[in-house]
């Protein structure tokens, strides 16, 4: 018998899914808390899982823990889609593709 020890996260169906594979499992309701942090470790574990692979999938992974952390914290989509709107009225958003390369105090003479 194999058994393979994990601390992470799972989606709400990994449980089922598991079990109907043939195998058992254990898990637990995390607290508040705890849930918040291990969903901010398991944004780190998407981002990367997305960076290696460059995937809609992985992507789409990412955005799912985003949502779950906006509703864990609080927030709304709603919010959340307003605070983006409002920085990229103010800042512009990334269409452009600039690439920031240097900042200088102005010269007297470039006015």
């Amino acid at each position: 018998m194999s058994l393979q020890t994990y601390h992470k996260l799972v989606r709400d169906r990994i449980p089922e899914i598991i079990e109907i594979d043939g195998k058992k499992c254990d898990c637990e309701t995390l607290s508040d808390e705890d849930y918040i942090s291990l969903l901010d470790q398991k944004l780190n574990e998407e981002l990367a899982e997305y960076q290696e692979s460059k995937s809609l999938e992985e992507l789409a992974d990412l955005l799912e823990v985003m949502q779950a952390v906006v509703k864990a914290r609080g927030w709304t989509l709603k919010e959340l889609e307003q605070v983006r709107a409002d920085k990229a009225a103010k800042r512009g958003g990334f269409e452009r593709k600039i690439l920031l390369k240097e900042v200088r105090e102005k010269e007297p003479s470039d006015g």
